[in-house]
């Protein structure tokens, strides 16, 4: 592939300032419009977090520097096209422990149980190696998983955004207890650096995920991936029959790359994800501004800076699994990632379904047409898994 092809380079520079319309715009224009005036409140707040966690990297010069000459590994990897050496395999037999949850820990009305594995992750990039893996806290990787009597069913893996861990919060606001009265097995995943997986001291969950560079930012998004892929293998051997991600926002850009990782997946289903971290937060405010400072300081251009972190793009791979059971939810309003991202990740995988909402990224207005959509579009994507590989 020529490195004019690769679409770092293809995208405009100026990209997160294009309007990409969906046909909501017209229909609900109050719903649409008032929900993105929210957003754009909302978003800055989170930015502010953001830029706060990127501080050193934007503000000292010398610190960047040894950040952008260690980050340079991802991208030369991206730029070569091969998944394996990205999506490594994960171990086929993690040992998993059952645990107690936290006096504080949500418990659902349903069986369930508390689970702990320690990742056998092991960072791409050797010169960062022992200071990633030198977050102990990190390495145990804990999740909550909801059964029926009877066996394991078809089984759900839901991923949350940043800074959203709490499964009380996942649970509520994406109405999974009804997905289980449907019959579908759920569990819920901690990212890394994140509810117990935080080091201490944290200010929020996910701190750690930005605080440590671009290079631990690159390593904890692949690190994401391995450590599902990690809980799909011991969900396997315990008798699961299918299983299927969905996720919001940094839970929807994992849901995105599992996509492109896993052909076991029966569906994936991610919901108002991220798609180019770097447009998504030139956009923002006030890391917009700070970007636009530190990319031409660093001598470099955005399709460069892009470049740096495509290694986790799902836009730098191709899906591995049947089109059909891939289903990209958007808001119409959403300002945190924006129609013009959801619309590229749909128009890069092709013949996947596409659902706008008219809410934004925290407000799903009219939620429930998708919930229905899922669990119909889920439905579907088994029937077809078992029509395609019968017993």
């Amino acid at each position: 592939m020529q490195q004019s092809t690769h679409w770092w380079n293809t995208l405009p520079d100026d990209y997160y300032r294009h309007t990409v319309p969906t046909h909501l715009d017209a229909k609900f224009p109050l719903k649409v419009h008032g929900s993105a005036a929210m957003d754009r409140v909302l978003r800055t707040g989170l930015a502010a977090m953001v830029s706060s966690a990127l501080t050193p990297l934007l503000a000292f010069p010398e610190i960047r520097q040894r950040e952008l000459d260690a980050v340079a590994f991802y991208g030369d990897l991206a730029a070569l096209g091969d998944p394996s050496r990205v999506f490594l395999a994960p171990p086929d037999h993690p040992v998993v422990r059952q645990v107690s949850a936290p006096w504080t820990g949500y418990r659902p009305a349903t069986p369930h149980h508390h689970g702990v594995f320690t990742s056998a992750y092991e960072p791409l990039n050797p010169a960062v190696r022992d200071s990633y893996l030198g977050h102990a806290a990190n390495r145990e990787v804990s999740f909550q998983h909801w059964t029926h009597p009877g066996g394991p069913r078809p089984t759900m893996i839901f991923i949350h955004g940043y800074f959203a861990s709490p499964y009380w919060l996942n649970s509520l606001m994406f109405s999974l207890k009804w997905f289980y009265d449907q019959g579908l097995d759920i569990v819920l995943v901690t990212q890394p650096f994140h509810g117990a997986r935080q080091p201490s001291p944290s200010p929020w969950s996910g701190f750690h995920f930005l605080a440590h560079g671009l290079c631990h930012a690159n390593e904890a998004m692949l690190q994401s991936v391995f450590d599902v892929r990690t809980l799909m293998n011991h969900l396997y051997r315990t008798g699961v029959p299918a299983i299927g991600v969905s996720g919001l926002s940094l839970g929807g850009y994992i849901t995105a790359l599992l996509a492109n990782a896993d052909e076991r997946l029966a569906f994936a289903i991610p919901n108002s994800p991220m798609v180019s971290p770097v447009d998504m937060l030139l956009e923002w405010t006030p890391s917009g501004a700070l970007l636009r400072k530190m990319i031409p300081a660093s001598g470099l251009g955005v399709a460069d800076f892009r470049r740096l972190l495509a290694i986790h793009s799902p836009l730098t791979w191709q899906p591995v699994i049947d089109p059909h059971r891939l289903l990209v939810i958007g808001g119409a309003g959403d300002r945190f990632t924006a129609p013009r991202y959801v619309q590229l990740l749909h128009k890069h995988w092709t013949r996947s379904r596409m659902h706008w909402f008219p809410g934004n990224h925290v407000l799903h207005l009219q939620q429930r047409r998708y919930l229905r959509l899922m669990r119909d579009f889920i439905g579907q994507s088994l029937g077809d898994m078992v029509a395609q590989n019968p017993e």
